[in-house]
């Protein structure tokens, strides 16, 4: 009997210190939603972690109200000049797995925690070393490593729900909004993306992809079609031709190496390596060939190699769509019509079909299809 209540007495302890500890998940607190939204600029990763409040009814009474205009005595915590947290609850973060430039101003990797300090005209962005605080209630401008000001915009189409997205996107550029009733305020992430490329072909070509000719001839091929770092570029290439225990001879890789050549202003050692990979193409690579040919503006010698391709295969849909090129490259659109309606009639899709027909019409008008 004394070992039950014993017993009993020691479950009785135990439960209370579970339910003293436990700690269950309910939504947050005023029915703020949690939110993230992210995208890719460039190689650039940005995210944004952030709670949406809604207006609840209180249109007019947000902006200069609710979110109070500049900094603020907010009567709690350790900051007597806090900014708006650009949210609700926890603080807003924002991250960036590269350096970028905010508004044209330099910031590096990392995350940060994301306030406003806004105003009815102007809004100044804060980027703070703080990523955990909760709010704005603790805000240091120690704690500061960038601001940018930026203008809101106002009577915009009213949202419920505070929330960010991505806007206006460029291949190195995006403007990040956000939007609450009927203000936006937006500002602009820029990348360096040809620098941010550069460095991710040198991290890749360190690890597997590094014992790969491809991966040098694709890197090496880039710096060609940027005209940049030709020194560094021609050293790919090299390598992916000789290369010890990676390097392969095909027309791909002695093709890159004699762009290269040829962009530092050596044409004789281009030439004589182009000599060396035209035989070793295919099909494909020779009429893609044809077509850096009419790019460089060597016409004629695009035309040739196109004849050529069509002697060695001839009478098929890419033979005649490279003679098609060729004679329009040269300005002779009657020969190019006639090669080109032969193509038409090879196409093998309705894709290329389309895409035939329109270069097709270019040519009815005397314009080139290259």
């Amino acid at each position: 009997m004394k070992k039950s209540t014993v017993f009993f007495t020691i479950l009785c302890l135990g439960i209370s210190s579970l339910s003293v500890q436990a700690q269950l998940t309910f939504p947050a607190d005023g029915g703020n939603k949690k939110a993230s939204v992210s995208e890719r600029i460039g190689l650039t990763d940005v995210a944004i972690q952030y709670d949406r409040p809604a207006v609840k009814g209180r249109d007019g009474k947000i902006w200069g109200q609710l979110v109070h205009y500049g900094f603020k005595d907010l009567g709690f915590g350790t900051s007597k000049e806090s900014p708006w947290r650009a949210g609700a609850n926890e603080n807003t973060t924002i991250s960036f797995s590269t350096d970028v430039n905010v508004e044209g101003k330099s910031l590096a990797a990392g995350t940060y925690g994301l306030l406003m300090a806004v105003q009815e005209n102007d809004v100044t962005v804060i980027f703070s070393k703080s990523t955990t605080s909760w709010g704005s209630y603790f805000y240091d401008p120690k704690e500061d490593v960038l601001r940018v000001m930026v203008k809101p915009l106002k009577n915009q189409p009213s949202v419920e729900r505070l929330k960010y997205e991505f806007m206006n996107e460029t291949d190195s550029s995006a403007v990040v909004a956000l939007a609450w009733e009927k203000w936006v305020i937006p500002f602009t992430v820029s990348v360096n993306l040809l620098q941010t490329q550069l460095a991710s072909l040198r991290n890749e070509l360190r690890g597997e992809k590094g014992f790969r000719w491809d991966a040098y001839q694709q890197a090496a091929a880039y710096l060609a079609d940027h005209k940049t770092n030709l020194d560094e570029g021609l050293r790919w290439a090299d390598y992916s031709i000789n290369g010890q225990f990676v390097g392969e001879k095909n027309f791909n890789t002695l093709n890159t190496k004699a762009r290269i050549l040829s962009l530092m202003n050596r044409t004789a050692e281009a030439d004589a390596l182009m000599k060396e990979a035209l035989p070793l193409a295919n099909m494909q690579e020779t009429y893609q060939y044809g077509r850096q040919l009419i790019g460089q503006k060597k016409s004629k010698e695009a035309l040739e190699l196109f004849q050529g391709l069509a002697k060695k295969y001839p009478n098929v849909f890419m033979s005649n769509m490279g003679l098609m090129r060729g004679y329009s490259a040269v300005g002779d659109y009657k020969a190019a019509t006639d090669w080109g309606k032969k193509a038409l009639a090879q196409a093998p899709d309705d894709n290329n079909k389309a895409n035939i027909e329109r270069l097709l019409g270019q040519l009815a008008q005397g314009k080139d299809v290259n």
